[in-house]
């Protein structure tokens, strides 16, 4: 197996440095029916509203294995600037106004993870811009993010071995990753929104030009034996099985 370095989508002129130090993973729970609804408060109102006190927001995604899923991700300079970006604007005027609508359409907001690049340059490499409109043309990308739970922290032996066997192994049969994170377990400071507390996880996600690579990649995959053997070796470090889920990015998701 070649021993390929392990890298993250390098800015270009069209991407600013968007390298957060602290990126929430929010995975929603919605009602049936309700995604749409609450993907069009976020393009109205939940982007510009938030950056605007601090903060990144990374990208928002449909699961098109859940139609009742709504994945999203904004990012921290440190967890300090976290607490005053988050205070800023869940005591103003944007969510005071938007919070009933956007909380109707919930059953559960409390599925977060905290993490942090798992090197300095691993976060995401974003475009300068997002698109200005709803009007733009939906983004035909797709994402892959894969959590994998861990017995110990990533850096206790699992994201050496992850970085040299895996991560070349999936990437000589199409996986293209753009950013890599592990846990971080500062304080969460902002007690109102609860997050996964004493976890420890390595979060990968990988960028696929359309849904049909995505699929052909899961089916090719399947059927490896080579990756059969490897993930008896992944095992090792995992405390569940690790989950895989595919976004679809909105067409404001800045990640798209």
């Amino acid at each position: 197996m070649s021993q390929l370095p392990l890298k993250a989508v390098q800015p270009t002129e069209a991407t600013g440095r968007h390298f957060n130090s602290i990126v929430e993973l929010r995975s929603y729970t919605l009602h049936p029916g309700r995604r749409d609804d609450l993907i069009d408060l976020f393009d109205a109102h939940f982007l510009e509203s938030q950056e605007a006190c601090g903060m990144t927001i990374i990208g928002q995604f449909r699961d098109p294995g859940d139609p009742n899923a709504f994945v999203w991700l904004r990012g921290f300079q440190d967890m300090a600037t976290r607490h005053e970006a988050l205070t800023a604007f869940y005591d103003g005027p944007v969510w005071s106004a938007h919070r009933d609508r956007a909380n109707s359409t919930m059953i559960d907001s409390d599925n977060v993870l905290l993490l942090h690049p798992a090197e300095p340059s691993s976060g995401f490499a974003l475009p300068a811009a997002r698109p200005a409109s709803p009007a733009e043309v939906a983004s035909t990308t797709v994402f892959q993010v894969a959590i994998y739970a861990l017995n110990q922290p990533a850096d206790q032996g699992f994201y050496s071995y992850y970085s040299t066997s895996v991560a070349p192994f999936l990437r000589e049969r199409g996986d293209e990753p753009v950013a890599v994170f592990t846990s971080e377990h500062g304080e969460n400071t902002f007690t109102r929104l609860p997050v996964r507390e004493n976890e420890n996880v390595l979060a990968v996600f990988s960028r696929f030009d359309d849904e049909p690579a995505y699929r052909a990649y899961g089916v090719a995959l399947e059927s490896d034996a080579d990756w059969l053997s490897e993930q008896a070796r992944l095992g090792a470090y995992l405390a569940g099985k690790p989950l895989v889920t595919c976004l679809q990015p909105t067409v404001r998701s800045r990640l798209r």
